[in-house]
């Protein structure tokens, strides 16, 4: 046994999977140039001080250690198995774990879901050997578990066979498995080290958001990067986002797949609205995750983020940028710019101040040291006057060569002032290893390229605190039969949340005659009315500035005849008729939708037949409060019209808020509803309130589904 676990204390699961004190490779192979050989080599190489043992049946040896038959052979219970065999051979070792009370396997072996019915039924097989005991197993097709820190290298990924691999305080988590060796690659030398990298592949059993959490009370963790491919098991997800949150380790998160395919199979505007990157992006702020778009970011970002603390709400920071190489600086500012980042020039009495202290700039928007920058005390007294100045938020350091050549200079400067209250980043042209692994060491997040260093200044400053918790989850039945209702129903059941409607009233074609009345004014609006028809403009279904009840018989004969060329299968004998509303000052859409991945949405856009073309809308999980209704607001660039801008008149927006509130209280009083939009909603003056035009409701149409009480539905997640 190793001297470093002599304690009997009991050990948790985490550390039963990050640092185990003793592990099994099962398919270890005696060909070094195999794959299936280098977790062997790695093991050696960075100096695991644990007992490892070598499964392998056909052999006495494997690479000059001891070669044993199988895990039952085996002197003592392994706390870690890594098994690299064939699927077939990987169930059968998954159960001789579970039968051995091992707690913790990764299984490399491909074959189970991926490929297809036969690679499901042997997943399924995996997940019911693991259930015989308490293991828990991370794969299959997981590239492994790798832990600086101790010399755990249970990894097949040639990345890993470099000596001295960076150790530190960020955990990597990633779906794809070659992505772990890619991002050390990427840190290697610059200061940034890893507290443990897992692949975890197919999630057959431990997802990686449990993985996550069960290594947030791991004191060497500081952070947490993840890499996505997709939001399967996002309620784990969403678990361990409120308990890293708790424990205050930040979390970054990339992620692949930013299409809005899924939007096709929904039958409102809503859909295409909140596609698939719009539903992350709502959960990852939801979790309180910073989200990068720049691969490279992902392991850089975390330098900041422990530097940065979460505002309650998404703040604009003045970024200062200072520079001893115009050329570099003017690339940063157009980054940072691009990401909507404010530049804040010097003011003309700071600039008097610095050239009081011997760092003469030009009163601009930038702080260009020149060729003097390159001096340790220059940079000091430029710095030591911004940052003390409270004129920035963050300043950003453009080094140039002397970043490469005289790291002594400019960078030991910089990496003098990383413990100031208003944090320095820095970016060097060109780029200098050796200067980065100074200042991220010294507490100065060093970029590689103006690029990741303006996505990571813009994920870190865009976080809000974790609500992932707050609001109502629930699992959705892809295969449960759905109804569409008509606008009628749809109305009524979105009315008894509070949302308003115009007047209207449906009525049998068949009864309208001259003498046809209606308990409210003219001109009215007249609609087909079938739930086989949700969007009805683009059958003709609808006639405008209707003004007596003639003008109503012939509308609703005019949409028969309408409905009957574009959808001849549609028997129509309803008409709606509605009372025309007076023109309000602009439209939106309120729209709500359950996605499969993360549960409720609530989506707020510019309304009208065209929403989706604009993609002008902002999106968060359900049900959300007044004050992120309002934010939402403010995100919509179509509804500035109403918001008083340039002296235009001001819309009713605590009545739009309102309504934005109403709809998404679907996700906990009305559980059945999978889609609800009312498009347009009208909005009038200031005071005058909002109304709804059209509504569209998709609910759960199966007669057990029962719907459950409000108060029990809200539960949080957790």
């Amino acid at each position: 046994m190793n001297e470093h676990h002599a304690d009997h204390a009991p050990r948790s699961f985490a550390q039963r999977v990050i640092d185990p004190k003793s592990i099994a490779i099962v398919g270890a192979s005696d060909d070094p140039k195999k794959t299936t050989a280098r977790p062997q080599q790695f093991l050696a190489q960075a100096g695991y001080a644990g007992n490892a043992y070598f499964i392998n049946p056909r052999r006495e040896t494997v690479q000059g250690a001891k070669a044993w038959p199988s895990l039952s052979s085996l002197p003592e219970v392994p706390e870690h198995v890594y098994i690299m065999t064939g699927a077939e051979a990987a169930i059968a070792a998954v159960e001789e774990c579970a039968q051995l009370g091992v707690t913790a396997a990764t299984v490399l072996s491909s074959g189970f879901a991926e490929d297809g019915l036969e690679g499901v039924e042997r997943e399924d097989r995996l997940r019911a050997a693991a259930a015989k005991g308490d293991v828990r197993v991370i794969g299959p097709s997981s590239l492994g578990v790798v832990n600086p820190r101790t010399g755990v290298m249970l990894t097949g990924n040639a990345a890993f066979g470099e000596p001295d691999i960076p150790a530190g305080g960020v955990f990597v988590a990633s779906q794809s498995g070659s992505v772990i060796g890619s991002l050390v690659s990427r840190a290697r030398g610059r200061g940034i080290g890893f507290a443990g990298l897992v692949s975890t592949g197919g999630e057959a059993d431990l997802s990686l958001g449990a993985l996550c959490e069960s290594m947030v009370d791991d004191p060497g963790v500081t952070s947490f990067a993840l890499f996505l491919e997709s939001l399967r098991h996002s309620e784990d997800l969403a678990s361990f986002a409120q308990a890293a949150a708790a424990a205050g380790k930040p979390v970054a998160v990339y992620k692949l797949g930013r299409s809005d395919e899924a939007a096709a199979l929904s039958v409102s505007h809503t859909g295409a609205l909140a596609g698939e990157d719009s539903e992350s992006e709502a959960f990852f702020r939801a979790c309180g995750f910073a989200r990068v778009y720049n691969f490279e970011s992902l392991v850089e970002a975390p330098g900041l983020l422990l530097r940065v603390p979460v505002s309650p709400t998404p703040v604009s920071p003045r970024v200062g940028v200072v520079t001893t190489t115009g050329g570099g600086a003017a690339i940063m500012v157009d980054q940072l710019a691009l990401r909507g980042l404010t530049i804040a020039g010097p003011s003309e009495e700071l600039v008097s101040t610095m050239a009081e202290r011997g760092a003469t700039i030009p009163h601009s928007l930038i702080a260009d040291l020149g060729l003097a920058g390159a001096r340790h005390d220059i940079v000091t007294a430029a710095l030591d006057a911004m940052q003390d100045s409270g004129e920035f938020d963050l300043i950003v350091f453009v080094i140039g060569s002397s970043a490469r050549l005289n790291p002594e200079l400019a960078v030991q400067a910089i990496s003098e002032r990383g413990d100031h209250a208003v944090p320095i980043v820095a970016f060097a042209l060109p780029e200098a290893p050796d200067a980065a692994a100074l200042l991220n060491e010294s507490g100065v997040p060093a970029f590689r390229t103006p690029e990741s260093c303006a996505d990571v200044v813009a994920a870190t400053y865009g976080r809000v605190p974790a609500t992932i918790g707050n609001g109502a989850r629930f699992a959705v039945d892809a295969a449960a039969p759905t109804a569409v209702l008509d606008e009628k129903a749809s109305g009524e059941l979105l009315a008894s949340l509070g949302v308003e409607f115009c007047p209207s009233v449906a009525v049998e074609i068949a009864t309208i005659d001259d003498t046809f009345d209606i308990p409210f004014t003219y001109p009215v609006v007249v609609k087909v009315l079938s739930d086989q028809i949700p969007h009805k403009s683009d059958v003709g279904g609808v006639v405008l500035n209707v003004h007596d009840a003639r003008g109503v018989r012939d509308a609703a004969r005019s949409i028969v005849d309408n409905v009957a060329r574009h959808e001849p299968g549609v028997v129509v004998d309803r008409v709606l008729v509605q009372q025309m509303a007076p023109r309000g000052l602009a439209d939106a859409l309120v729209g709500y939708r359950v996605s499969a991945d993360v549960g409720p949405l609530v989506v707020l856009s510019t309304g009208g037949v065209l929403a989706e073309i604009f993609a002008d809308s902002s999106i968060r999980l359900a049900p959300v409060d007044t004050a992120t209704a309002r934010e939402m607001i403010g995100e919509v660039k179509g509804l500035s019209v109403v918001t008083g801008y340039r002296g235009l008149p001001e819309g009713d927006l605590e009545a739009l808020v309102a309504t934005i509130v109403a709809v998404s209280e679907l996700a906990v009083s009305h559980t059945v509803v999978l889609e609800a939009e009312i498009n347009p909603v009208s909005i009038r003056l200031a005071g005058d309130g909002v109304v709804a035009l059209d509504a569209l409701v998709r609910r759960v149409s199966s007669s057990d589904r029962v719907e459950p009480a409000a108060e029990t539905a809200s539960a949080a997640l957790h």
